[in-house]
């Protein structure tokens, strides 16, 4: 239903866009670093700013506000990004161990249910049984509660054991990042 104060917002908004996205978007690149991210992280200010609209056009200094949306979502996406480092760093960080005449076919088979798996499960799964970290260390890792860590972990092992066929499906995907890392390639 189209009034005529929703035109009026409308239109108020769509020269505030016109008027300000480069300025944020400028805002987003020198704060993040990354030319790329900057569009969308001007592009969801905005879009929070018109789910606001009322509220942002009706403060003393509507720029102000959104550039302080902006510093805001800035700030999340430069805490994820170290926090993705830290996780990556984790993982890569573990020691590497050398398996004596590898069984090429079940590196093949465990790589291939491991694919199948949603990506926390696998991750808990290759995280506790391939590289031996505790489950306080897998949650830290993947930024979950250790609850979730147990119950992946868990529901993992179970897929895994049913794609495989086998019961030593945790020790299977040890060996085979054993191998993995050994040979210097990763899994992508």
């Amino acid at each position: 239903m189209g009034t005529v104060v929703d035109d009026a917002a409308s239109v108020e908004f769509h020269a505030f866009f016109e008027a300000h996205y480069a300025e944020l978007s400028r805002l987003a690149r020198l704060l993040t670093g990354e030319p790329d991210a900057a569009d969308d992280l001007a592009a969801d200010a905005l879009l929070a700013l018109w789910h606001r609209w009322d509220r942002v056009r009706a403060a003393d200094h509507p720029v102000a506000y959104a550039r302080g949306v902006v510093a805001n979502l800035a700030r999340t996406r430069v805490r994820s990004a170290v926090r993705e480092r830290r996780r990556v760093s984790l993982f890569w960080a573990q020691r590497e161990e050398r398996t004596e005449n590898p069984d090429v076919a079940g590196v093949v088979d465990v790589q291939s249910a491991l694919r199948r798996l949603p990506f926390r499960k696998r991750a808990c799964v290759v995280l506790r049984h391939a590289f031996d970290l505790s489950e306080k260390d897998t949650a830290l890792a993947l930024g979950i509660s250790v609850g979730t860590v147990k119950s992946q972990t868990s529901k993992g092992v179970a897929e895994l054991q049913k794609l495989l066929g086998a019961q030593g499906a945790p020790h299977r995907v040890h060996a085979v990042v054993a191998r993995t890392t050994e040979a210097g390639g990763r899994d992508r």
